[in-house]
């Protein structure tokens, strides 16, 4: 193919993903997906390897990229599939996070898959918003291994029973499947037509050619780190169960063949909900490696050839069954980041900026009261780490998630619960010739009972400076006037006021 017909190739699978998420978002329920944007889409070939993705959700995307071969592998499939899973270790992340796969027949034969995954804020845990402070997988919901969903265009309800049933809101959770079970339709039209459009034989030639131009691309970044070993240490501040200190270690190889990343001496799986598979880990490593790379590369599988990892089996960042994973998915994911990010700094520090607020402070909230059930969950944003060429942005998510903010209209509307502030938090940004970003303020009235979680960090280990830069403020969580655990939950009365004061970003350079 020439150089402009694989570009158009390209813009046209990513479009595909591009009309499912259009479609996930203007069909959910849920606040969750519909105002936040929780989710991601992505196609993959016949053998299951990643062809292109939205830019949805780093951490759904890079874990779907690393797991996806060895789940389509197991199946039986045929034209009008659809298959559910969210089990961590077969293939999700944590059990909010339900993923629907899609089979893509062309000619009898098939030819792709195509995937959303998408954050259920109720997945049937005993906890409103389903991320409690777990010790055992099944306390987080409902575990689904790879089932079909729907089979020769005809739905199972049992196998959508068995889930909804576990709600407190049926009628949005069944909302929420039949948005994504729409966007894998709509992915699985477009795409055939694409397919036919190409023919079988032109279209599976392309994707070959997308992923060696990814991959060339990928090596010609990546060579430009120095050669060598990198380490790097950061810790999480807890597990919620008492365990305190938690090191991610990290060695990065970087030789003629690529980049492996090597977790030998992260701490052993812990008894509280920050443990993660490796896909979720992989996800993270993908993540900063494919910052390095142009902006041109493609989103497929290609681009990852270079990149390998592992880590010791039953440790922190890779599990195993029945570890709780809740948080792993969201704070274990940042931190692994932060942790390749302090290993390359040493190698390219020219290029690397200081660590951005570490957390995706994590609030979920709701009622399990019969005659008025309701689930709130939401992630907060706060400042971003510095370098010597930009960041330092304020009040925003960074790295592994990309969602948005639950609107205040929206949030009031829906739930009893009233927002009392919502600013940056001036001064939390750690100080430099380039300043890190501020963190966030969010303060929350409740109007009726409720419960809550956080599962939260950086409020000790604070989010590190760079070259010289100071680091950022750590977060503070607040009920009322009492200061809370970084992981912890509780009941809530009328009139109670809880506050989230989000960690700000390092800064870079001496100030």
């Amino acid at each position: 193919m020439t150089p402009a017909s694989l570009n158009i190739f390209a813009s046209r699978l990513g479009a595909v993903c591009d009309e499912m998420g259009l479609v996930l978002r203007n069909a959910a329920f849920s606040p969750n997906i519909r105002d936040r944007l929780d989710f991601s889409c992505a196609v993959f070939d016949a053998g299951g390897a990643l062809c292109a993705q939205a830019a949805h959700i780093p951490v759904h995307l890079g874990s779907m990229a690393f797991a996806m071969r060895d789940v389509v592998a197991g199946i039986d499939w045929r034209p009008g599939d659809q298959v559910v899973l969210n089990d961590p270790y077969l293939g999700g992340t944590h059990l909010p996070d339900v993923t629907l796969i899609a089979p893509v027949f062309v000619g009898g034969d098939l030819q792709a898959f195509v995937v959303n995954r998408a954050h259920h804020a109720d997945i049937g845990a005993s906890t409103p918003g389903s991320m409690p402070i777990s010790s055992r997988l099944e306390q987080e919901g409902v575990v689904i291994a790879p089932v079909h969903l729907v089979r020769d265009d005809r739905l199972i309800p049992s196998v959508l029973e068995r889930v909804i049933g576990a709600t407190r809101n049926r009628a949005e959770s069944e909302g929420d499947f039949a948005a994504q079970s729409a966007a894998n339709r709509a992915g699985v039209a477009r795409l055939s037509a694409l397919i036919e459009h190409y023919g079988e034989a032109a279209f599976a030639t392309a994707v070959i050619a997308l992923n060696d131009y990814a991959e060339r691309l990928a090596r010609a970044a990546l060579a430009d780190v120095p050669h060598g070993e990198y380490r790097f240490t950061d810790y999480l501040d807890d597990d919620g169960q008492g365990t305190r200190d938690i090191p991610i270690e990290l060695c990065l190889r970087v030789g003629p063949q690529g980049i492996h990343a090597d977790f030998s001496g992260t701490a052993a799986q812990v008894a509280g909900n920050v443990n993660c598979p490796l896909a979720v880990a992989a996800a993270a490593v993908y993540y900063v490696m494919r910052c390095l790379m142009p902006p041109q590369t493609p989103a497929c599988a290609g681009a990852f050839r270079p990149i390998t990892l592992d880590a010791p089996e039953g440790c922190l960042i890779n599990a195993r069954k029945p570890a709780a994973v809740a948080a792993g998915n969201v704070e274990t994911s940042t931190r692994v980041v932060d942790a390749v990010l302090g290993a390359l700094a040493q190698a390219i520090p020219e290029r690397i900026p200081a660590a951005s607020h570490g957390s995706m402070n994590n609030l979920a909230v709701g009622s399990v009261a019969s005659n008025d059930a309701w689930d709130y969950y939401e992630t907060i944003g706060g400042g971003m780490g510095s370098g010597a060429h930009g960041g330092g942005v304020s009040g925003i998510q960074t790295h592994m998630t990309n969602t948005l903010n639950t609107p205040i209209e929206v949030l009031e509307s829906r739930f009893p619960v009233r927002v009392l502030q919502y600013a940056l938090r001036r001064g939390s940004g750690g100080g430099g010739s380039r300043p890190g970003g501020d963190g966030l303020v969010r303060e929350f009235e409740f109007l009726g009972p409720a419960h809550f979680t956080l599962l939260t960090e950086r409020r000790s280990h604070v989010p590190w400076g760079i070259a010289g830069g100071h680091s950022g403020a750590p977060g503070h969580n607040r009920l009322n006037d009492e200061t809370l655990p970084a992981k912890c939950e509780g009941e809530l009365r009328v009139g109670d006021r809880l506050r989230i004061e989000t960690p700000g970003g390092g800064g870079y350079g001496g100030a």
